[in-house]
């Protein structure tokens, strides 16, 4: 006798979609409800973190280039030693100030173009430099200052494909609201073929996590297709999980590229001068198929990447609108 999780309809690597117009799509709100959500919230937000801050991509920062930042309200600078291992120290020289995303690299050191002050991985006095993780798409900064939590050597990292082995793309995107606004966007599942009718169609959550769910029940599983075309689509299987506070992910456990993953993640900056937040979601595609074809599609990553980074942009330029305006509705209640 079969199980039931074997009746489920086979996922074909591509489908016709059903034509089905957008008002007269199956309504979804009574499915996403709000304790739901709001639980598996605070699930997520409730876990360990390290005190480890997505910073961008890996690629973003090279040797011979300074690259600045600001992370939680502290300016970095980033930089990379002739033989590839990520640095991160404060962003000011401890001298007079200036900024060291500006200083020339000589060898592992940053000089100072205001007065030379060389600076480098040991640090100094009044000048200590940071943490640092880089796991092949995503660098990393450990600011235990900020994050207040018992520290660990690395961050904590979803299951994903081999990095070397994947099409890998970053993109990046910045809105007026908290991490948590991110996460809880990722974790209302529902409102995706509404809201993106252009990019999914015939979107289904087969499973959500009940409000006291445990840790192994924790998870959302969906079926829903990626449109190619107007009337054409890449049906897969979906499963969401949130491994760390500022992370969610969406794991392909069924279809054209199961084992893949989309990693967001979302990382507070320097707050507005007014005093509102922003964060700057940093979502990784980690693309991984058995398929002999995708070994080629990888060798011409540079020309797949960039319509892989639109494609996710596109995406947030609608979902960062969702998160903005869940953070000015809390933002309005509060003051209420």
């Amino acid at each position: 006798m079969l199980r039931k999780a074997d009746r489920r309809a086979p996922v074909h690597p591509l489908r016709r979609l059903s034509g089905e117009q957008w008002a007269a799509m199956e309504p979804t709100w009574r499915d996403a409800k709000v304790g739901i959500i709001d639980a598996a919230l605070a699930r997520a937000t409730a876990r360990p973190s390290g005190n480890w801050y997505v910073v961008g991509a890996s690629r973003d920062v090279r040797a011979g280039t300074p690259v600045g930042t600001t992370v939680a309200g502290v300016e970095l600078v980033l930089w990379r030693s002739p033989s590839g291992e990520l640095h991160a120290g404060p962003g000011a020289c401890p001298h007079l100030g200036a900024d060291m995303a500006t200083a020339v690299q000589s060898g592992c050191e940053l000089i100072c173009r205001w007065h030379g002050l060389a600076l480098g991985p040991s640090g100094r006095a009044g000048w200590r430099t940071l943490p640092t993780f880089d796991d092949g798409a995503l660098t990393w900064v450990r600011l235990d200052s900020v994050g207040g939590e018992e520290p660990t050597d690395a961050p904590i990292l979803p299951a994903r494909p081999p990095v070397d082995e994947s099409l890998v793309a970053v993109a990046s995107v910045v809105g007026t609201c908290e991490p948590a606004d991110v996460i809880a966007n990722r974790l209302d599942p529902w409102h995706g073929a509404w809201f993106h009718p252009h990019s999914f169609a015939d979107l289904r959550v087969e499973r959500a996590p009940s409000r006291d769910a445990s840790e192994d029940e924790d998870h959302f599983d969906l079926r829903v297709a990626f449109r190619v075309s107007k009337n054409w689509g890449v049906p897969v299987r979906a499963r969401f999980t949130c491994p760390e506070p500022r992370t969610i992910v969406m794991h392909i456990t069924e279809g054209e590229g199961a084992g893949s993953v989309v990693e967001t993640h979302a990382t507070p900056l320097a707050p507005h001068p007014d005093g509102r937040p922003r964060t700057a979601v940093l979502e990784a595609t980690m693309a991984h198929s058995e398929r002999p074809g995708f070994a080629r599609a990888r060798r011409v990553q540079g020309l797949v990447r960039p319509a892989m980074e639109w494609a996710a942009r596109r995406l947030w330029t609608d979902d960062i609108e969702y998160a903005e305006r869940t953070y000015a509705v809390r933002a309005a209640r509060r003051r209420g």
